[in-house]
């Protein structure tokens, strides 16, 4: 009895002890999450990096990590500093009046009166709406330009946080195989359970995080250069835009290249609304068609519907960091359901006798 108690009282603390840790280190779960989601992406290189310079752990980690660092991390600041550049340009812009959000709304209406008639059958008021869209373009260019002023007000946490991350992956490229053994000797849910566990979280996050970045990079730049091309101040920034909306499968960069092509037609500008919209749907469009099963849904072997579904719930509910997230619990969930099929329903089926 005594045993038992104690054992309860153990347990209980032990959770106690380690929900507390999980709170203590909540200001930096974003450096630990993508630290993680780094090494599992550049595990591989690491692996091919130790097979040639030998048995050096310290030295095939840090190399690896200087690979992470002049492949993903430099370019991901040089197009962040751009686009905090060009969103405040945008903003001061609107400010001064020489971009008019008002005026680029009330010319796609008056140039597609049938989607005020058909709005007003749903009782929508299009004035009040475009108001309020103005109003809300406006306040985004604002947040926009507020937030990149915060970032380059907290340099040293962005520095922090990235130099957290940093170190934190190279431990985990140098003792990764060690953590993940004891990971599963100390999780009592079966070690051939476990390892198919973490093998499907190393796949997803490997297949999310690559594939949703090329589709969102290939977009983006793809975006960017018929804005530059074509004229359209802040390339850049309306790239890096598309860039983000990518993340969201099937709509995506069209929700800025589509209302851009709809503003010309409605101001007579018919040839480069027409390449825009052509542009749009072939180029772009098809990247996203093509490259995204290739590289989530077929690495990831979830439906195309899932991946959809779980990477816009992701997003909505944790963020920027839910397009990877998403995607994972949804394989998760798959994998606890095949495994409890496996092991708990199949066995009854066998033993269960027809009448």
């Amino acid at each position: 009895m005594l045993a038992k108690l104690e054992e309860r009282v153990f347990l209980a603390m032990l959770i106690i002890v380690t929900l507390a840790f999980g709170f203590v280190l909540e200001p930096f779960w974003g450096s630990i999450f993508w630290a993680c989601a780094i090494t599992v992406i550049f595990y591989p290189v690491h692996i091919k990096i130790k097979r040639r310079i030998g048995n050096k752990p310290n030295r095939a980690a840090l190399l690896t990590l200087l690979l992470c660092v002049l492949m993903v991390i430099l370019p991901v600041l040089a197009i962040g500093a751009a686009f905090i550049q060009e969103g405040i340009s945008f903003y001061d812009k609107i400010e001064k009046g020489e971009i008019n959000p008002d005026g680029f709304i009330e010319a796609i209406r008056q140039a597609f009166p049938v989607v005020t008639e058909f709005l007003g059958r749903f009782g929508i008021q299009t004035d009040g709406l475009r108001e309020k869209l103005s109003s809300g373009a406006v306040e985004a260019s604002r947040l926009l330009a507020k937030e990149a002023l915060s970032i380059g007000q907290n340099t040293f946490g962005f520095i922090l946080s990235l130099c957290l991350m940093l170190y934190l992956t190279f431990f985990l490229l140098r003792e990764g195989p060690r953590l993940v053994e004891l990971m599963i000797k100390a999780l009592p849910l079966g070690d051939k359970r476990e390892r198919i566990l973490f093998a499907k979280f190393a796949e997803v996050t490997r297949a999310t995080v690559k594939g949703n970045l090329v589709v969102a990079l290939v977009q983006g730049a793809l975006g960017g250069l018929i804005f530059w091309l074509l004229g359209l101040p802040a390339p850049i920034l309306w790239g890096v835009v598309m860039a983000f909306l990518s993340l969201l499968p099937a709509v995506g960069a069209a929700l800025v290249w589509l209302p851009v092509s709809l503003y010309w037609y409605a101001t007579g500008d018919w040839v480069i609304a027409t390449i825009l919209v052509a542009y749009g749907a072939l180029v772009i469009g098809l990247a996203d068609n093509i490259l995204r099963p290739l590289l989530v849904g077929r690495d990831t072997k979830l439906p195309d519907y899932l991946v959809l579904f779980s990477t816009l719930g992701g997003i909505t509910l944790m963020g920027i960091n839910g397009f990877v997230l998403g995607p994972m619990v949804a394989a998760l969930f798959l994998v606890f359901w095949q495994i409890f099929i496996d092991e708990f329903q199949q066995p009854q089926n066998k033993n269960s006798k027809p009448e």
